[in-house]
């Protein structure tokens, strides 16, 4: 159950690629028909247009963080469970005495 919440939910964050894609068709769409309207801009104009495709794809790099951090963070019960007894697990076959801390 929970491993098919984790993929539902690492999937749907992937959404946000196609969301950054149209966001990049848009910029670079308007800098088509700005410098269409005014070609003498089209140094100034490009510079945003680079501008706006990088914090677009900021934007859109943080889907696959989210889809990997949904992956990762949540552990079913079982996982959990065996990591702590590995944790739990002696270190080494020496006795520890109670209250006189030999070895």
């Amino acid at each position: 159950m929970l491993e098919g919440a984790k993929s539902m939910g690492a999937g749907a964050a992937t959404i946000a690629s196609a969301g950054a894609a149209v966001g990049i068709g848009n910029v670079f769409s308007s800098l088509i028909h700005s410098v269409a309207r005014n070609p003498s801009l089209a140094k100034q104009l490009f510079g945003y247009a680079i501008l706006g495709f990088a914090l677009t794809e900021a934007i859109a790099s943080f889907a696959p963080m989210m889809a990997f951090l949904i992956l990762s963070v949540f552990r079913s019960k079982k996982e959990s469970f065996s990591l702590i007894l590995i944790k739990q697990a002696p270190l080494s076959h020496k006795k520890v005495e109670a209250g006189l801390g030999t070895i």
